[in-house]
């Protein structure tokens, strides 16, 4: 079978693929480094991390909707109501307390972590005629491959680590269900290996993009949840795995679409921007926007790296919870958006620049 790559084997396999692999070599090349319970999160992986990929993969999503003209026009209302909407439901969120704001955005974030990798799993399948219990047998390991970890940290709680912040997950301590879980985790990875061999048999070949996104996702959250348990290890799998292939698709999409569309509809800073020298344009400006947002947190509230943000320190660091009420869900609104529009920009049927 031809396979379904987006934009072709070499940045498929690079920006896609790759980033859970890469990210277990490094950790096996580096123990020493990596491998440690209690090993915190430098200042130089944070930036580049947090700030560059996690960060910088949450306004990539600019390219995609606020950014691109035709999108602009066909969803206006919607990318008029999303921010809005993040920041009232923000500001009444903390107003009922802070550890209730960041629980509700670190369960919003892991349901758009795990939404990712279905999606993607999606994206490589658009082409594949599938019978209902193929397509549930797929289904249910991409989702089992990060519910499982997630599930595992929940029960057994004892995690080097957090979301956001510590206590934000409901740990419900109840390690004696962890034996049922991972028998019931064993036999969808069988039922799936058995599926994908009569696949494999039917039809004289494999879908390799898709199976290494779930074998990647299943391989990135076990390790970087459950196995290793360590902080740095932890970011490293979460933020790698899920930033890159996201920026990419940004890009592979962008790419397509300037190739394809020859109106003038979705605006010069687009045409230019995914053009190849444009490359280096398009991460400037995510990488700088998520510098400014980072500055802002890092001076008005958290107050961890003042070496990265010398500059922003001139601003006061807020201490007035009803400041906090306002300031920290202003903050969190480019993310919250983020979750907002990812769930509706991405439609395989209706865009011919994903098919």
């Amino acid at each position: 079978m031809k396979q379904p790559w987006l934009h072709g084997p070499v940045s498929d396999g690079l920006f896609v693929l790759a980033p859970p692999f890469l990210c277990l070599l490094a950790v096996l090349f580096f123990p020493d480094f990596f491998q440690q319970a209690n090993q915190r999160v430098s200042l130089e992986a944070w930036v580049v991390l947090v700030l560059l990929i996690d960060v910088g993969h949450v306004y990539s999503t600019l390219f995609r909707t606020y950014f691109d003209k035709e999108a602009l026009q066909q969803h206006r209302q919607l990318f008029l109501w999303a921010p809005l909407a993040g920041l009232i439901i923000g500001i009444l969120l903390y107003s009922l307390g802070s550890l209730i704001f960041w629980r509700v955005l670190a369960y919003l974030a892991v349901f758009h972590f795990v939404r990712q990798q279905y999606g993607f799993m999606q994206l490589y399948s658009r082409r594949e005629v599938k019978t209902n219990w193929e397509h549930r047998i797929d289904k249910g390991m991409i989702y089992a491959a990060t519910l499982y970890p997630l599930l595992y940290w929940h029960l057994e709680g004892n995690r080097n680590f957090n979301w956001f912040i510590a206590g934000d997950f409901v740990v419900l301590d109840l390690p004696e269900l962890l034996p049922l879980m991972t028998w019931g985790y064993g036999i969808l990875i069988v039922l799936f290996l058995v599926k994908e061999l009569r696949f494999s048999l039917k039809h004289k070949s494999a879908n390799i993009p898709r199976n290494l996104v779930v074998t990647g996702t299943a391989m990135s959250w076990y390790l970087g949840i459950v196995h290793f348990n360590g902080d740095l290890v932890f970011t490293l799998f979460n933020v790698v795995s899920h930033g890159i292939p996201y920026m990419a698709l940004i890009w592979f999409y962008g790419r397509k679409k300037k190739i394809t569309d020859t109106s003038t509809v979705s605006g010069k800073l687009l045409k230019y921007t995914f053009s190849t020298a444009g490359l280096f344009l398009f991460l400037g400006i995510i990488f700088g926007l998520a510098f400014l947002e980072e500055g802002f947190w890092d001076a008005l509230v958290w107050q961890e790296h003042p070496e990265a943000f010398s500059f922003f320190q001139f601003f006061p660091a807020v201490k007035d919870q009803a400041f906090l009420t306002l300031v920290v869900p202003f903050l969190a609104v480019p993310q919250l958006t983020h979750y907002i529009l990812d769930g509706f920009i991405w439609k395989v049927s209706r865009d011919k620049n994903l098919t």
